[in-house]
């Protein structure tokens, strides 16, 4: 029997919750900060962010796509994996009940309060602000014409629960047609295989995106996402009581850690010779293959990583696990706010970048400990 196959009466396969995937997932928080608040010093993202600075760097550019390309994949397949250990411990109706607490109800609250904060934070700049950012400079337009056309809706940086919640209706469409027993099949016989199949099973979702891709942040589920990040989840569903498997993997972290750093620079070099009106088309299929290969092996090799180093308690790893959904919450309105402020501090780029991470992570560390840890909001974000 397969871990999707699990019932509520069917005796849980492990009570043993690895510390390995609460760590990674921390880790994998911390990231998100750091690309969020580094995307304002980003050359390509000059003319898009809300936050620009006046100042960037190549150097960001260099970097903050390897991060983008590996971390929300990672968040899927710890995702996918804890999916699969709740099924196993509380059947399907009590993983149901948990995804109504823990995705539905802090998306429906969280959502219209994070656009409010950030619409607020936006007009504020776009009115105070000495040195706006382009896009600042067109909020600025727009608020002047005598009727300015709305925005339309957006998940925003909430997309992640959104997709979670289809995820969840997906893994529970597998189980009713019986297929997870094949799709656990994929590692359970030879885990080797994975390297080879895994970027070939997201190149497609890489392909009908651009480069690089954006957060699917539309009402409306896009299939690019779904293909990208489904295997990922799949993936990591298909883990439990599996994860000594990966151990035959140990021989090729380091040649694909090598591979992933050489199809990186490759992957650079080809975003570096993209025209601007290349953005709004799909990415060509070398550059598909080249993401897929960064994104299937760096996620994999920081999952062997992770379970290889990370596997003992420790107490905070443990905390920042635990303070992760909070903190990935509050963290984009906070950073938004922190940043309009620092468009008109004369400051370093590395500066600014240390400043604001720190500041956002301060706050929403605090509020936690204070707002969630020892309040009823913990059953629902803590």
């Amino acid at each position: 029997m397969t871990n999707l196959d699990h019932g509520a009466a069917t005796a849980a396969p492990t009570d043993a919750r690895i510390h390995a995937f609460d760590h990674l997932r921390a880790l994998a928080m911390l990231t998100g900060v750091v690309f969020h608040a580094a995307l304002a010093y980003s050359p390509m993202m000059h003319g898009f962010w809300p936050t620009a600075y006046r100042t960037q760097s190549s150097w960001i550019d260099a970097s903050v796509w390897l991060l983008h390309l590996v971390r929300m994949p990672l968040f899927f397949l710890v995702s996918g994996y804890f999916t699969a250990w709740l099924i196993s411990r509380r059947g399907w109706s009590g993983l149901l009940r948990q995804r109504l607490r823990r995705i539905l109800i802090p998306l429906l609250v969280a959502w219209p309060l994070v656009q409010l904060a950030i619409s607020a934070s936006t007009h504020w700049a776009a009115v105070e602000v000495a040195q706006p950012s382009p896009f600042l400079s067109m909020v600025s337009t727009l608020m002047a014409m005598p009727d300015p056309p709305a925005l339309p809706p957006s998940t925003g940086h909430l997309w992640f629960l959104y997709y979670l919640l289809l995820f969840t209706l997906l893994a529970w469409t597998v189980h009713a047609l019986g297929w997870a027993r094949w799709l656990a099949g994929t590692i359970g016989k030879s885990p080797n295989r994975l390297v080879l199949i895994l970027p070939l099973l997201v190149a497609p979702g890489f392909y009908l995106s651009t480069a690089p891709h954006p957060a699917p942040e539309s009402l409306f589920p896009q299939f690019w996402a779904m293909a990208l990040y489904g295997p990922f989840f799949a993936f990591g569903a298909c883990l439990l009581d599996r994860v000594d498997s990966l151990q035959s993997l140990r021989h090729w972290l380091w040649p694909g850690l090598l591979i992933c750093a050489l199809a990186y620079v490759a992957f650079l070099v080809q975003l570096d010779h993209r025209n601007a009106d290349d953005w709004n088309q799909h990415a060509p299929w070398t550059m598909a293959l080249l993401q897929a290969v960064v994104a299937a092996w760096g996620t994999l090799a920081a999952l062997i990583a992770g379970v290889r180093w990370l596997a003992r308690p420790n107490a905070l790893m443990a905390w920042l696990a635990r303070s992760s959904y909070w903190t990935y919450l509050l963290h984009l309105p906070v950073l938004f706010a922190l940043q309009y402020w620092l468009l008109d501090q004369a400051l370093s780029w590395p500066f600014a970048l240390l400043l604001s991470c720190g500041l956002t992570l301060a706050i929403c560390l605090f509020s936690y400990e204070v707002l969630v840890r020892r309040t009823r909001l913990r059953r629902w974000v803590g």
